[in-house]
């Protein structure tokens, strides 16, 4: 059998990688030639070598010649990266073009004996003040096919790293020894706990923007001037939401229906990840109703502070009609005109024309006009 291996890994020289240890790392070196940043044999929950790094090909003879299963992680991988990985474990080539080029909706697809999940990955990015130009949230996508003997895991983006999840896990040998299943349910664990820490986040700044609309505005600010804040909150909401609401089949179909590759007792813990997927789904609608009725205040506002001014306008448009009609009547170039050879006529016009302006003013503001 070892004759058969050695031949077989003669006659294919594209699938044996370099001796050299690849750099743990959770980000990729771009001069480095490998996406892979990470690739062990797990057998009985522990971490068969720890220093250095298997190559993928040196992993899976490692687990044919003495059982476990295989981690291999990577990021970004091109075409000719994943090529030798995908002929060696023997992957489907609509996932292998999914996987390298990314963009993909959250799924899970069965090829064969490979289960090929998709997730969408979601960070929150700090900021002081949200604009209208603010990005809330960044997206990232972690692809992961699972075998009886192996997992792969391939990483999009520049947050989201696996490095961490990787050691808790080692560290949870119980969990781990249950096989490949155990990495996959790790992944939309974390993936999903992701998303409570964002949609937390998120809250806080919708609450910030519901203060700011209901309040009264800022010296300066004309009123719905944060319609460009609410909308820009939106499309990061509608963001969110994608990455959330394709991802909830899935998980319903891990956690109830009874999957080969999907030990029973891993699957349960499914159960838990769907209640919490379900729990933001539910909050991430919520955060786009209340934005679109802070956003219908908001214009509601505009529109009353338009009405507001409109009537101002009007009122002092009727003060100013008195004087420039009494003027306009006394301006025409006639001879005989009432009152043109009394002494005390410019005074009194002048007088009239006062008392006249002000009953006007004085009842438009009674009336809430002025």
């Amino acid at each position: 059998m070892s004759m058969i291996r050695d031949l077989r890994a003669a006659v294919r020289p594209s699938l044996r990688k370099s001796s050299t240890a690849y750099t743990y790392d959770s980000t990729r070196d771009p001069s480095a030639s490998s996406a892979v940043v990470d690739c062990a044999v797990y057998r009985g929950g522990r971490r068969v070598k720890d220093e250095p790094c298997l190559t993928p090909h040196e992993a899976m003879l490692e687990v044919r010649e003495g059982g476990g299963f295989a981690w291999i992680g990577l990021h970004e991988p091109t075409e000719a990266e994943f090529a030798g990985i995908a002929e060696e474990f023997g992957l489907h080539p609509l996932a292998v073009e999914d996987a390298v080029h990314a963009h993909q909706r959250p799924k899970l697809e069965r090829y064969d004996d490979t289960l090929f999940a998709v997730f969408k990955t979601i960070h929150y990015i700090e900021h002081a003040e949200l604009t209208a130009t603010s990005e809330v949230v960044e997206t990232g996508e972690v692809m992961c096919f699972t075998g009886r003997d192996f997992v792969i895991t391939v990483r999009h983006g520049g947050k989201g790293s696996l490095r961490a999840l990787r050691h808790r896990l080692e560290d949870d040998t119980e969990l781990l020894a249950k096989g490949p299943s155990s990495v996959l349910h790790a992944i939309a664990d974390h993936v999903v706990d992701g998303y409570i820490a964002v949609a937390a986040a998120v809250q806080d700044d919708i609450d910030e923007v519901e203060i700011a609309v209901f309040s009264a505005p800022a010296k300066g600010s004309p009123p719905g001037s944060d319609a460009g804040r609410i909308y820009q909150l939106k499309r990061e909401v509608l963001e969110f939401k994608r990455a959330v609401a394709p991802l909830l089949r899935p998980m319903q179909l891990l956690s109830e229906r009874p999957m080969r590759l999907v030990e029973p007792d891993v699957q349960k813990y499914f159960r838990d990840v769907a209640d919490h997927l379900a729990r933001v789904h539910e909050e991430v609608i919520g955060f786009d109703e209340l934005l679109n009725s802070i956003l219908q205040a908001n214009l509601a506002q505009a529109t009353v502070a338009q009405n507001e001014d409109m009537r101002k306008i009007t009122s002092w448009a009727a003060i100013i009609a008195v004087p420039t009609a009494v003027c306009g009547v006394y301006g025409m170039n006639f001879d005989h005109m009432p009152e043109l050879g009394w002494k005390y006529g410019y005074p009194m016009v002048l007088c009239g024309i006062a008392v006249a302006c002000l009953s006007i003013h004085r009842t438009l503001k009674r009336n809430g006009w002025l």
